[in-house]
């Protein structure tokens, strides 16, 4: 066991410097994931009992976010990547010191705190996926990933289970919102640390400064498809556990217990998944999540009960790491190849695809709100869910398109990138 460690620990150390860096930029900025995904939202129905102000909520981030993607890469033309990295970690804190200081829980107030964190979140994500795109290439990805997404579900293991109990340690409502404004104080700082760690990296910003186009590749078109499919989820599914579970078990400490179970079994097999799978294995990586989604979904809307929603999220933590270990590969190898193909910046593709990841946000967090208000609270959070995932199976069938014909345009050897400028000129100033 030992041994087999420290391969695994040598194998990290034979990365490059920016590869390393990112990753560890990244797990601990993680570290208030769980704060931003689950507490706020547990947050605003302890203040508010009202799911659809959690949605709302949700909606307003995803609105301030491909607002970001542009104005990100407007802003990459004369800042440091590196800024607006840290710039967007440490919004997160300031979006939650927005929600913390709100008396009364008004749709303004939730939807500045939203754009905020809207804001945050895309200058966080555009400049994140743009330094993975042009850090790593098709062989590594998996790796990248899978290395990633252990640390994200270990991570998952401790903070919602600390939170919890620290939150439930407080008596009355006065001494836990205490809790929740230390908890927000202790965010702030992990963004500032998260910061100090990504200005260790030599990250380089695009050479193009052209962003913005209206006509792409059929391939790219398949590729946005495939994003409005996986936007259908994250529509409303980052609240929806922090909305079951205040409703079906009950407090913060309930909700810290059940993100815990399963976690670490999780982790270990998403961990050696992305380092030994191959990248053809992508697919029925994804049909897996896919469908252990749709299951767990299904059970969700079979039962509605603590049994329903425990087994819910036992298998969202399994399947929502598998779906997004499979998810970004392929889409940086199709941005490789359009890239190749159409002669543009790889900023282009990750700000374009924004758009897809936005469209199919709106018709999940639409389906939830006109299911609450049309029928019943109890039956959105019962069927919503379920109706997304089954309609996210349709992903499986695009993405097996998309590689096909991806693979037709472009062999997986030729879509390596050691002749990038940027990779030798990192290389150079490790030598040095």
């Amino acid at each position: 066991m030992l041994k087999k460690l420290t391969e695994e620990i040598g194998h990290f150390r034979q990365q490059s410097h920016n590869f390393k860096i990112l990753v560890w930029t990244n797990v601990v900025y993680a570290l208030v994931q769980p704060v931003i995904d689950i507490f706020v939202a547990a947050y605003i129905m302890r203040n508010s009992n009202d799911t659809s102000k959690v949605v709302i909520y949700q909606l307003c981030i995803y609105t301030g976010i491909p607002l970001t993607f542009l104005i990100n890469g407007f802003l990459l033309k004369y800042i440091n990547i590196r800024y607006l990295y840290a710039i967007g970690m440490m919004l997160s804190g300031v979006s939650m010191i927005i929600m913390m200081s709100l008396t009364d829980l008004t749709l303004v107030g939730i939807g500045t705190a939203g754009i905020t964190m809207g804001l945050s979140f895309g200058l966080y994500w555009s400049n994140r996926d743009y330094l993975a795109l042009s850090i790593t290439n098709d062989a590594n990805r998996n790796y990248y990933y899978g290395l990633e997404t252990f640390f994200y579900t270990i991570i998952a293991i401790m903070v919602p289970a600390a939170i919890g109990w620290f939150i439930q340690s407080h008596d009355g409502e006065a001494q836990k919102h205490v809790a929740y404004e230390i908890i927000t104080g202790v965010v702030f700082v992990i963004t500032i640390v998260a910061s100090v760690v990504c200005f260790r990296g030599k990250f380089l910003n695009p050479t193009e400064k052209k962003y913005i186009y209206f006509k792409f590749h059929p391939l790219w078109h398949k590729l946005l498809a495939l994003a409005s499919l996986k936007g259908l989820a994250q529509g409303f599914l980052v609240t929806a556990p922090a909305m079951l579970i205040f409703k079906i078990l009950g407090e913060e400490g309930a909700l810290g217990k059940a993100q815990s179970i399963g976690a670490i079994l999780a982790a270990i097999i998403i961990y050696f998944i992305g380092r030994f799978s191959k990248p053809s294995d992508r697919i029925k990586t994804f049909s897996a999540g896919l469908v252990l989604f749709a299951v767990g979904a299904c059970l969700n809307g079979i039962l509605f009960n603590k049994i329903g929603v425990v087994g819910f999220l036992l298998l969202l933590l399994i399947a929502k790491p598998l779906m997004d270990l499979a998810y970004y590969p392929i889409q940086l190898r199709v941005i490789d190849i359009v890239c190749k193909i159409e002669k543009r910046s790889e900023f282009t593709y990750i700000l374009n695809h924004e758009a897809g990841l936005y469209a199919g946000r709106l018709f999940g967090a639409g389906t939830f709100l006109v299911l609450y208000f049309a029928i019943s609270e109890d039956f959105a959070l019962r069927y919503a869910i379920g109706i997304i995932a089954l309609l996210q199976l349709l992903s499986i069938y695009v993405s097996k398109k998309i590689i096909a014909q991806g693979n037709r345009l472009m062999p997986e050897a030729d879509v390596e990138k050691p002749t990038d400028p940027r990779a030798l000129e990192e290389t150079a100033l490790d030598l040095l």
